[in-house]
């Protein structure tokens, strides 16, 4: 019964679907690999002739030096640090900010303001300060290659009685959430005066207590990115 029940079903099915079932064909025959005589193994006295001499065999070149990943790293810092002295030298040589084209009005009515939000605008500074005194000029800088805000500005008063009232009272005040640092231009009214960019600045007169366990770091100075208290 099963096996008629086998054979209905193979004539049923397609033949494409009794091709999958066929048997493959049996593998060829394949004669066992043929043995080689191999050679005897010998020693090389009979070379030892050829050889050359050991007083006429060449010094062997020196082995060439690999810079370690740390020496790399330490000669291009060591570059680095050279090339940002020497630029720093020169811009130190050229710094004058009494020549300085944008820098205007009187320096001893001036007040420098720090740590301006990058939202806050001249118009709101303005309104700020001018509860101490009429204002003459305020000037706020910018990054003349993005067009972003420094962070800092120039207020002039007309009044230099203004811009010392300002300068004591308006030291923290808060604007745009932020609490700002004012104090006088320095630029040009202190001698030899150079902003932090230069290497100059405060230092840590102002600098917030850092908490406990806390690495030391050098404190930050008063004048940005460019310019201090004087200059752009």
């Amino acid at each position: 019964i099963f096996c008629a029940m086998s054979s209905a079903v193979a004539q049923a099915l397609p033949p494409s679907i009794l091709a999958l079932f066929a048997p493959r064909p049996p593998p060829p025959f394949k004669p066992a690999p043929e043995k080689r005589k191999m050679p005897r193994y010998g020693t090389v006295a009979h070379l030892v002739s050829e050889f050359e001499e050991p007083s006429a065999t060449p010094a062997p070149k020196p082995a060439a030096v690999v810079e370690s990943k740390e020496a790399r790293r330490a000669r291009k810092a060591e570059k680095r640090k050279a090339k940002g002295e020497a630029d720093l030298e020169a811009k130190v040589e050229a710094y004058d900010p009494n020549e300085d084209s944008k820098i205007k009005g009187d320096p001893y009515k001036t007040l420098f303001v720090a740590r301006i939000s990058y939202d806050t605008t001249e118009a709101k500074l303005k309104k700020e300060f001018e509860q101490f005194g009429p204002i003459r000029r305020i000037r706020l800088c910018f990054n003349t290659e993005t067009g972003k805000p420094r962070g800092y500005a120039f207020v002039e008063y007309e009044q230099e009685r203004d811009m010392k009232t300002a300068y004591k009272q308006g030291d923290g005040k808060k604007i745009d959430g932020r609490r700002v640092l004012v104090d006088v231009e320095r630029g040009r009214t202190v001698r030899n005066w150079k902003p932090r960019r230069l290497g100059g600045g405060l230092g840590s007169t102002r600098a917030a207590k850092a908490p406990k366990n806390a690495p030391a770091a050098a404190p930050p100075g008063y004048g940005g990115d460019a310019g201090g208290y004087g200059g752009a």
